[in-house]
């Protein structure tokens, strides 16, 4: 067999995109230039990589294998290269991060001082649920994960970074008095939830079972945005994390309702599948995150402490 890596490479790329067509703009090659080098690497296979079906291109199961085979080889490829430039007193390479939805509050204070001292590192950073943000590492496909709810059914390492915190608000015309309420409070108020795979869902959840809480489910949004948005219109009340409030509790949009027991805790966590091998980039970021966590706290969550 004589196929080159840059095969692989389109190969791989192919069968993410399922299309000829995508693969080439991915790679920013002419879709014919593509075409040649699928059927390239194909004839040196005496079993087909690919079908077509109508206009719908589909990956063949011994194409799956492959397609495993090429990433493993690209990645081993991709590590020397990193290792090379490293040995050079130069970092370079792809990180890649997946962060619950409510993390993107938080994330971006611990990425910025590590990607300006190193320029050439490319940042790919998936914003999800916490289903998927689990499921990207499960399957391997990021080095870290950050996440307030551990998961269960994988084993991981981790550093805690810092508290999250989830408060009962409501907005401005519904305001509450400041007295503290007790958790009959949830028996009238009408609350605004997170989708299921949520981790603000879970932790909530799990709080109102230990103390046997019935709360009045209003509606259901699928982002802490809108979450946000339709507390500050006056459509229901909810329990939201700290991290995510601080134009609005400033600007009196929203206000925290004071409610015995709350708020309730967990730690931001990153996260990374247990025995991980890290590519040199990964372990600079680590290392990064280890030694300048408590200064970035200091400097950017002063107001959060405060609560």
């Amino acid at each position: 067999m004589n196929y080159t890596l840059h095969q692989l490479q389109i190969f791989l790329k192919i069968t993410e995109t399922k299309s000829i067509t995508k693969a080439a703009e991915a790679l920013h090659l002419t879709q014919p230039a593509v075409s040649i080098q699928l059927k390239n690497f194909q004839d040196q296979f005496d079993v087909p990589l690919t079908e077509v079906i109508g206009r719908q291109l589909f990956i063949t199961d011994f194409g799956k294998e492959i397609a495993k085979s090429a990433e493993t080889i690209l990645n081993e490829v991709n590590g020397i290269n990193q290792r090379l430039q490293a040995f050079k007193g130069k970092l370079t390479g792809s990180l890649r991060i997946s962060v619950v939805s409510t993390g993107k509050y938080v994330m971006p204070y611990f990425l910025t001082g590590f990607l300006r001292q190193h320029t050439d590192v490319e940042l790919m950073l998936d914003v999800s649920n916490k289903a998927r943000v689990i499921e990207s590492l499960e399957n391997n496909e990021v080095d870290f994960s950050l996440v307030s709810v551990l998961p269960k059914n994988i084993q991981v390492d981790g550093i805690e970074l810092m508290q999250n915190k989830l408060y009962v608000v409501t907005n401005a015309e519904t305001k509450a008095d400041k007295k503290t309420h007790t958790k009959k409070i949830f028996e009238t108020l009408p609350l605004i939830y997170r989708e299921a795979g949520s981790g603000t869902r879970q932790t909530m959840e799990k709080y109102f079972r230990l103390h046997g809480i019935h709360a009045r489910k209003k509606m259901e949004l699928t982002s802490n945005e809108a979450v946000k948005q339709a507390v500050i219109a006056g459509l229901g009340s909810s329990v939201m994390p700290l991290i995510g409030l601080k134009d609005e509790l400033n600007n009196s949009d929203l206000h925290i309702i004071p409610v015995k027991g709350f708020p309730i805790t967990s730690k931001w966590q990153l996260i990374w599948l247990k025995n991980k091998k890290f590519s040199p980039v990964a372990q600079a970021y680590l290392n990064y995150v280890k030694k300048e966590k408590n200064h970035i706290i200091h400097q950017h969550f002063d107001w959060y402490e405060q609560y």
